[in-house]
């Protein structure tokens, strides 16, 4: 349950705090990988690290607060972004959060191994994070890779490798192509290894 409520409340602020507002400012949706967590690509720059929110010197704590209140701190407006995309967090700008620290650790840990593992895997590919479904991914071939802080099909962070057209056999253990759960402590290089099993078998 703490890592569902911490999830859901890193995405509303991912959506409504950082992808929001960048849109408004700078007209792209696309979030990266930093350092603990997640930033915006242009401007505004805000990133969520751990279970914070930061711009510049100043630090938000998110458990105990709104993406009003959090935008506020930053001179920002939460920007929902239904005008974009349908599959929306629909979380209420004004609606409390609850954020776990160890669960928000765990979540941006994922995205850190994740994003090491894809610029390992495919340098040359543009690694990134999207607020719709909140997952660091790529795109190689008609296959896409990458990493999910969980969602309704798994809750806990995995890796998933989804050809566009899924091929049949034990390693597809998922409606849309594979999985492989990340555990307590995410590691890139066990992610790494199931990247590059997966672009094997999806050429078979």
């Amino acid at each position: 349950m703490e890592l569902a409520t911490t999830r859901r409340a890193l995405h509303a602020v991912a959506e409504l705090v950082l992808a929001g507002p960048q849109y408004r400012t700078s007209q792209t949706i696309r979030l990266r990988v930093v350092d603990g967590g997640v930033g915006t690509v242009n401007e505004p720059d805000v990133r969520i690290v751990g279970g914070r929110v930061m711009s510049g010197d100043v630090q938000v704590p998110i458990d105990g607060a709104s993406c009003d209140l959090i935008a506020a701190a930053f001179g920002l407006e939460p920007h929902p972004l239904g005008d974009v995309y349908g599959d929306t967090t629909g979380v209420p700008a004004d609606e409390v959060l609850q954020v776990d620290a160890g669960a928000a650790e765990r979540l941006a840990a994922s995205f850190v191994a994740g994003d090491a593992a894809l610029a390992e895997f495919a340098h040359a590919s543009p690694r990134v994070v999207w607020p719709e479904h909140f997952d660091v991914s790529i795109t190689v071939d008609e296959v896409n890779y990458g990493v999910s802080p969980g969602d309704t099909f798994l809750n806990e962070p995995y890796a998933y490798v989804g050809p566009f057209t899924v091929p049949t056999g034990p390693f597809w253990n998922a409606p849309f192509g594979a999985t492989l759960p990340l555990g307590d402590e995410p590691d890139a290089a066990a992610i790494l290894a199931f990247f590059v099993e997966g672009r094997a078998q999806a050429v078979q």
